[in-house]
């Protein structure tokens, strides 16, 4: 991920277009003629070896001949001529490029690569950067910027949008003209060869003039950049994407169950979720969510209360709320006695609440008042429907005040068209979302809480449990590369045991024969009564062909079934080949729920993990939800919850609520097998039994992988760095010095909260006493590839584990610069601690390439600065502060 040089092209101050033309109609002709009308300030030199002029202007034959050097090129030649005029370009020190031309999937004239990879190899020596190739261009309304052939120019405004599709953003752009909504910036990706959406999150998600971040992506790619990047950004502002192709053609061919439900959609939904983004459905709806969120007052729950003045439209409000699964306020006495107080005594007395047709302007007031003061309430939706009581601008006049001051979110519906125009207009004017249909409201409400659901989950503080299972991970990868040696495709049964042993995951014992014998001594030595499986190369799933035999008692029952199985396979598939059996101890387990867990490969996000509703007819239940690894305690519960399960699992019809803790703990160990074994390629625990007594995986099936030669983790979201782990010893005490764990959320907050009030001011350089869990929980869950913080962990006589010391550290994108904070508890300073921490720091930095590590600390912590000095940082007088010093060492 890269937003090196990105500012030459956001920001650029002087632009060259090669290609201008003065033909009609003509790509040159229309973005000079965009370049020219926006307003930019800066200068705009034309380049095109065959005109000497253009419109009176002066024409360049090439870029060396330049009289200056662009920041900015827009290139609109023949595809053949872009790779000669990126490298041109690069030797004048231009730093970025827009790239207009399609047709760069053809070959160069070496004929060894297409020109797109030959655009690329030239630019690579200079470090320039590339939007496009085959784009509409770039558009930035803030500094008169239409680098673009759109057929118009961009409203200013707070919003930015990012499309991978050209014909889209030139019908987006009409669209947002004609509603009077603005843009920041205006980005056509086309074929991203270079800039991609994780480039332009990661610049977008510090610029002041953006507001929110709207998306139109028809792929992604590079899930690890595009996931941090996304993560990061969704912190700091709204990201709302609309992704096309929810619709499959067709469902993928799948050796697993987990496989064929972990479509690309279902993880897509995953991703964004787990970035904090809000995925819509329409580009209506991506304004609409950008307007909504930018508006609205911070989220306090999900309790809406329905305010109107038309029963039929609080009852299509109230059935949209429960459609899409939200939550209407129950009034309490206190407000129901209040509001019968203002009310006709024929209103509903329930929420929704109608004030009756006949309401005049002071009963729409106090009714509002009591709901925004009501402790049940989390929101209100507010709808009026025209009547010839009162004109709606005046109930607008009289109700928008109390809005606008309310703490809580509060969204106008004005039903409705010209009776309600002046009141919806004004209510816009106000900053109070409004919409026309009751369905919108709550559409763009419900919008609301998934976006704060999302944020609710990047803010959490995981479970302080207890430190994770032991898990036997080198006797796993052993089990595997055993397998692989072998050109074994599946894991045997015996081996999969093993694997589930290795990972401490119940599972019924199992014996693996080649013949009848062997399976009668298997039972024999297991115990009646059993279960007999047959194993098969061509056989996927078992039970399709009477492949399971269940509840045999007898040596004679085991040889019946043994038998029919041979004959049934033996006339439904007459070509498989019958390797052997597994045997098994048949389970007693009475009333409990079967479910599936497992791992899927995606294509672009790699490993991915499924929950849901087990058995035979898996893939015909839509109870079950799929989640990117590596988990945690608190997104192993948003799966359950996400699944659909719960009702099962909380008990139903007398049954016993399951093991809640057992079933989260499997997830966990599943997530650790999927971010700890690259071999793993798919897996279906199935069916995964769970009731009160734990969880019990009955059936399980594993196909493997061979991992590339040097190949990287799979994972899109970076995991555990658990090779920096390490004990180190200070005099007679060791720590625990490894990376933060987002568990660890808990013990930092512990932290800060046992700290010396001069040592709290020292670090963030202002008094404090508390650290707040949304900020403690930015703190505990980082981005292994962009941020590191090591914790050193002292353990007590009474085996209390806590937090001695932390160093930290924040790269920008580029890893070009790091900016570091470390804090020791007050009983360990002065013993070396702090030394140590950062010694640990830099060294870790330096292995990433880290170029530069950058601090800032108060004057009068002088032991700081001595230990910065100790370790080779240079500490200096910042000019423009008298309070602090600056501490850079260069890595």
């Amino acid at each position: 991920m890269s937003i090196r040089h990105l500012e030459s092209l956001f920001q650029p101050t002087s632009v060259a277009l090669i290609g201008a033309s003065d033909q009609p109609d003509s790509l040159g002709t229309l973005i000079l003629n965009n370049l020219q009308g926006a307003g930019f300030k800066g200068p705009i030199w034309l380049i095109n070896p065959k005109r000497p002029r253009i419109g009176g202007q002066l024409v360049w034959p090439n870029v060396a001949s330049l009289p200056g050097v662009p920041d900015l090129a827009v290139i609109c030649t023949p595809a053949a001529t872009v790779p000669a005029l990126i490298a041109e370009l690069g030797a004048k020190g231009t730093r970025c490029a827009i790239v207009i031309s399609a047709g760069l999937h053809a070959s160069a004239s070496d004929g060894t690569r297409n020109l797109q990879q030959a655009m690329l190899d030239a630019a690579r020596p200079h470090l320039l950067r590339v939007l496009g190739p085959n784009c509409i261009g770039l558009i930035i309304p803030g500094i008169g910027l239409n680098a673009s052939f759109a057929p118009g120019n961009a409203q200013p405004g707070k919003l930015a949008f990012v499309t991978q599709s050209g014909a889209l953003a030139t019908a987006m752009l009409d669209w947002a003209n004609s509603r009077n909504i603005g843009f920041s910036h205006f980005v056509s990706l086309g074929d991203s060869a270079d800039v991609d959406f994780g480039d332009v999150l990661d610049y977008l998600a510090c610029d002041a003039s953006t507001r929110a971040i709207l998306m139109y992506a028809e792929s992604i790619s590079s899930a690890r950049k595009f996931m941090s990047a996304a993560r990061q950004a969704a912190r700091n502002k709204p990201v709302i994407v609309v992704k096309a192709g929810r619709a499959s053609s067709g469902a993928r061919a799948a050796a697993s169950h987990t496989g064929a439900l972990a479509g690309s959609d279902v993880v897509l939904d995953a991703a964004f979720r787990r970035a904090g983004m809000l995925r819509v459905d329409t580009l209506e709806a991506l304004f609409d969510a950008a307007e909504t969120l930018a508006h609205a007052r911070p989220f306090r729950g999900d309790r809406l209360a329905i305010l109107t003045n038309g029963g039929g439209a609080g009852v299509l409000a109230a059935d949209a709320l429960q459609l899409a699964g939200g939550r209407l306020a129950t009034l309490e006495a206190d407000t129901l006695q209040a509001l019968n107080v203002c009310l006709p005594a024929n209103w509903p007395h329930a929420n929704p609440v109608d004030i009756i047709g006949d309401a005049p302007v002071v009963r729409y007031q106090q009714a509002l008042k009591i709901l925004l003061a009501a402790q049940e309430v989390d929101a209100v939706l507010f709808m009026h429907s025209p009547t010839a009581v009162v004109p709606a601008d005046e109930i607008a006049q009289a109700c928008l005040p109390l809005m606008t001051d309310s703490v809580k979110p509060i969204l106008a519906c004005w039903l409705g068209g010209g009776a309600v125009a002046h009141a919806r207009l004004s209510s816009s004017q106000a900053n109070v979302p409004g919409y026309s249909t009751p369905e919108q409201a709550v559409k763009a409400w419900m919008q609301m809480v998934d976006f704060a659901n999302n944020q609710a989950a990047l803010q959490q503080l995981p479970i302080n449990s207890a430190e994770e299972s032991t898990v036997q991970t080198a006797q796993a990868r052993s089990l595997l590369t055993k397998a692989l040696v072998e050109k074994r495709t599946w894991l045997d049964a015996d081996a999969t045991c093993e694997l589930m042993q290795a990972y401490g995951i119940p599972t019924v014992t199992t014996r693996q024969v080649t013949s009848l014998d062997s399976a009668l001594i298997a039972a024999a030595e297991i115990g009646y009564p059993v279960v007999l499986k047959v194993i098969s190369s061509q056989i996927l799933h078992k039970s399709d062909v009477g492949g399971v035999a269940l509840n045999l008692r007898s040596d004679d029952e085991l040889r019946a079934a043994e038998q029919s199985m041979r004959t049934q396979i033996s006339r439904l598939l007459p070509h498989a080949q019958i390797s052997g059996f597994t045997v098994q101890s048949m389970a007693q387990r009475p009333g409990a729920l079967e479910l599936i867990a497992g791992i899927a490969s995606d294509a672009v996000f790699g490993p991915v993990l499924l929950l849901g509703r087990g058995g035979t007819q898996v893939e015909l239940s839509n109870q079950f939800t799929v989640a990117l690894p590596p988990l945690n305690d608190n997104l192993a519960r948003d799966m359950v919850l996400r699944s659909q399960l719960g009702p099962l699992l909380a008990g139903y019809r007398g049954q016993t609520a399951v093991d809640m803790n057992a079933l989260i703990d499997t997830l966990l160990k599943v997530s650790r097998m999927a971010s700890e074994l690259p071999e793993l390629e798919e897996m279906d625990l199935n069916p995964l039994l769970v009731d009160a007594n734990g969880v019990l995986a009955l059936d399980a099936r594993v196909k493997l992988r061979s991992p590339g030669a040097g190949e990287l983790s799979r994972l899109a979201v970076s995991p555990y760095p658990v090779e920096l782990e390490e004990t180190v010893a200070l005099g007679d005490t060791s720590f625990f010095v490894r990376p933060i764990r987002p568990q660890d959320g808990q013990r930092l907050l512990d932290f800060y909260t046992r700290a010396d009030p001069a040592d709290m001011r020292f670090r963030f350089f202002f008094t404090r006493r508390t650290v707040p869990h949304s900020e403690v929980a930015r703190y505990s869950q980082i981005d292994y590839d962009r941020e590191m913080t090591f914790v050193a962990m002292s353990t007590d006589a009474q085996g209390h584990t806590r937090i001695a010391a932390e160093a930290s550290a924040l790269s920008d994108p580029d890893h070009v610069t790091a900016q570091f904070a470390i804090q020791v508890a007050s009983d360990w300073q002065g013993k070396a601690l702090g030394h140590l921490m950062l010694k640990k720091l830099i060294a870790y930095l330096r292995s990433r390439g880290t170029r530069e590590l950058t601090g800032l600390c108060l004057k009068e912590n002088t032991s700081m600065a001595a230990l910065a000095r100790n370790l080779g940082f240079v500490v200096s007088t910042r000019s423009n502060e008298s309070e602090t010093l600056s501490m850079t060492l260069a890595l």
